[in-house]
């Protein structure tokens, strides 16, 4: 830590308790993936406030890696990710071998509520978490309407980075 302030959160920097010394740190700029997991992040709290019955989303990559998430505590996203990423994996598979087509979505339901895996593009999922709902076909049509938004936001930063 330097000597020419105190840190107080990545939110605020800085800030410079020395009088005479005029110099002030500040956090480094964000990363691209950094702009794009917040960008991600806004997309699925969108998602979540649809619905009062929604609990959690995420956006994961085909190969498990969790992107962006809005999940509660004692959730590892990462963990979370490789498992929903295998299930769609395993359900194309089981798709295929009984010639139903390409797979656009999966819905496992328990005791204690439902959850989705919709594909947002090629390469990212969408899962989703709600409570038992009367309303299932909101919910559905809600998550492909957000799976597009974030294919939209992978798309455009994918832009961003090859221009």
């Amino acid at each position: 830590m330097p000597d020419n302030g105190t840190y107080i959160g990545r939110r605020h920097g800085f800030i410079n308790l020395n009088p005479g010394n005029e110099k002030v740190m500040r956090d480094a700029p964000k990363s691209a993936s950094e702009v794009r997991a917040s960008e991600l992040r806004s997309v699925l709290r969108e998602l979540n406030g649809s619905s009062t019955d929604i609990e959690a989303s995420a956006c994961i990559s085909s190969d498990g890696y969790t992107i962006a998430s809005v999940m509660g505590p004692g959730v590892d996203p990462d963990r979370f990710g490789a498992m929903c990423a295998s299930l769609l994996a395993l359900a194309h598979r089981a798709g295929q071998e009984i010639n139903r087509g390409n797979l656009k979505l999966v819905l496992v339901e328990g005791e204690l509520g439902i959850m989705l895996l919709v594909h947002a593009g090629p390469d990212a999922i969408l899962a989703v978490a709600a409570k038992p709902s009367k309303n299932l076909g909101k919910i559905i049509l809600d998550s492909r309407k957000i799976a597009l938004k974030l294919l939209e936001v992978l798309d455009l930063n994918k832009l961003k980075a090859n221009s």
